[in-house]
C-alpha cells in the first residue's frame, strides 16, 4: 500500500484535487486522466455509500489518482466502511473538539494508535496485497502510516482548538471547509473579511508548526491561487459536476458567440 498523495505532501509538493459528485467510475477515471492528485468521494453531502464508493476507488487506482472520501459523521461504521473499501484517506466533518479528534483516530487507525476493526476487505485485496502478507503487526503499521485522517475545520470549536487537535497522534493534517467555517463565524460566504482571512492563516500556521499538511477547499481558480499564496500545501478545487457545467457553458458561448 502506497499513498502517493501522502508522499507528495511530505515532500513539500503542491497538490490539487477535487470532489467527485457525478458518481460514476468513468468520472473518477477522467479526473485521473486530467492529472489531478486526488479525488474526494463525498458521502456527507453526496448521495454515495460504501458500496458505490468501492467502484470509484477501483477506477481511481486504475488511473493513478489517490482516492479519498469525506465521511458523513464521526461514527465507527461511517469511518470503518470507507477505509475497508479502499479509501486512502478521510475528510471528517463537524469536528468540534480534541475528543472528536481522538474518536476519529480510535475508529480510523489500527492499534497501537487506535482500535480500527480488523477484517480482510476489498481495500487490502482481501489480504492478498503484499503489505498484508507479512503478519498483522506489519499490516497495521503500513495501514496506519499510509491512511490519512484529516479533520475538517469548519466549526468554531475546531478553529479554537486547532493546535491541540493537530497534536493528537494519528491526526495527519487539516482540511478547511470555508463555507461552513464562515457561517460558523457569522459571516457566511464573506471570505474577504479580515477575520476570516485571519482564520485561514491561523489554521495554515498551526499545520506548519505541527509539521502536518493543510488542505483548503476553493470554489474557483482565484481562491485556489490565493490558498497556495497563504501557504496551503493542497487545494481541493471545486467539484466535477460544476466543472462540467462551466466547461460546456463556456464552449456554448464561444461556439455560438453568445
Amino acid at each position: 500500500m502506497k499513498n502517493s498523495l501522502r508522499e507528495k505532501m511530505l515532500a513539500g509538493q503542491k497538490t490539487l484535487g477535487t470532489f467527485l459528485e457525478l458518481g460514476s467510475a468513468t468520472a473518477a477515471e477522467c479526473l485521473g486522466l486530467a492529472g489531478l492528485d486526488y479525488l474526494i468521494i463525498d458521502t456527507e453531502h453526496g448521495p454515495f455509500e460504501p458500496e458505490s464508493a468501492l467502484d470509484f476507488v477501483r477506477a481511481a487506482r486504475l488511473y493513478g489518482i489517490t482516492p479519498l472520501a469525506r465521511v458523513k459523521e464521526i461514527t465507527r461504521p461511517a469511518i470503518l466502511k470507507l477505509l475497508d473499501v479502499g479509501a486512502q484517506g478521510l475528510i471528517i466533518p463537524n469536528v468540534h473538539s480534541v475528543a472528536d479528534a481522538e474518536k476519529i483516530v480510535e475508529y480510523g487507525k489500527y492499534m497501537p494508535l487506535g482500535q480500527r476493526g480488523v477484517a480482510n476487505s476489498a481495500g487490502s485485496g482481501f489480504w492478498f496485497e503484499d503489505y498484508a502478507l507479512h503478519g498483522l503487526p506489519h499490516y497495521f503499521e503500513v495501514s496506519n502510516r499510509e491512511t490519512l485522517l484529516f479533520p475538517q475545520c469548519e466549526t468554531l470549536g475546531c478553529l479554537e482548538h486547532i493546535g491541540e487537535i493537530l497534536a493528537v497522534d494519528g491526526i495527519d493534517g487539516i482540511f478547511v471547509g470555508p463555507f461552513d467555517l464562515s457561517a460558523a463565524m457569522g459571516i457566511p460566504g464573506d471570505f474577504d473579511r479580515p477575520e476570516f482571512q485571519a482564520a485561514l492563516v491561523r489554521v495554515q500556521r498551526a499545520c506548519a508548526a505541527a509539521g502536518k499538511p493543510s488542505i483548503l477547499y476553493a470554489a474557483n481558480e482565484a481562491a485556489a491561487r490565493h490558498g497556495f499564496d497563504l501557504g496551503y500545501g493542497s487545494i481541493t478545487y471545486g467539484m466535477d459536476a460544476v466543472a462540467l457545467v462551466n466547461a460546456y457553458k463556456a464552449a456554448r458561448q464561444h461556439i455560438l458567440g453568445e
